[in-house]
């Protein structure tokens, strides 16, 4: 995506990347859009980069982009609609979801609606946790019959590319 510079239409919250700190960016302010990725939208304001949610996207001159799933006949979580909240969350800097980019190691459906994953980060010193821990929360919370998300992150295994997909290595160039 072109990088390009909008004004917004309407005061929107947002989250500071990589601290994830709220931040309200106000009506009227120009703000130059970096990625559009994931139902989510990457904007540099004041010199700082922000994360405005999918639901938001009405404030940059979009239609909101919301999670929608068939809520499911036996009121369970359905593993797919899981994996489909997961592949919609993006790292503000890549335009790869965490799922191709290896970022996920484990994930589970236990009793009473929790989901449990363990993730990891690019890097240990990373900041991108805390953007996209909630990015993972809010997504995967939107899946019918989910009550709870548990993230731990982890560093070991430490990450590298070997455990990105081939069609993410493609997309980075990297294959």
């Amino acid at each position: 995506m072109e990088r390009r510079v909008i004004p917004t239409e309407r005061s929107v919250e947002a989250k500071l990347v990589p601290t994830g700190d709220p931040v309200t960016i106000p009506n009227g302010t120009f703000v130059t859009l970096t990625q559009t990725l994931g139902g989510s939208y990457t904007v540099i304001f004041n010199g700082n980069m922000a994360r405005i949610d999918g639901a938001d996207a009405d404030a940059l001159g979009f239609e909101p982009d919301v999670l929608t799933f068939p809520v499911p006949e036996d009121g369970k979580i359905d593993p797919a609609q899981v994996s489909q909240a997961l592949m919609s969350v993006f790292d503000p800097e890549i335009p790869v979801n965490i799922v191709d980019l290896g970022l996920v190691y484990e994930r589970s459906i236990g009793d009473g609606g929790v989901v449990s994953l363990v993730m990891t980060l690019t890097a240990p010193g990373c900041g991108m946790g805390p953007v996209l821990v909630d990015d993972v929360k809010s997504r995967v919370g939107q899946v019918p019959n989910v009550r709870e998300v548990l993230v731990e992150l982890v560093f070991d295994p430490p990450w590298s590319r070997d455990m990105m997909s081939e069609e993410a290595q493609l997309e980075l160039g990297l294959f």
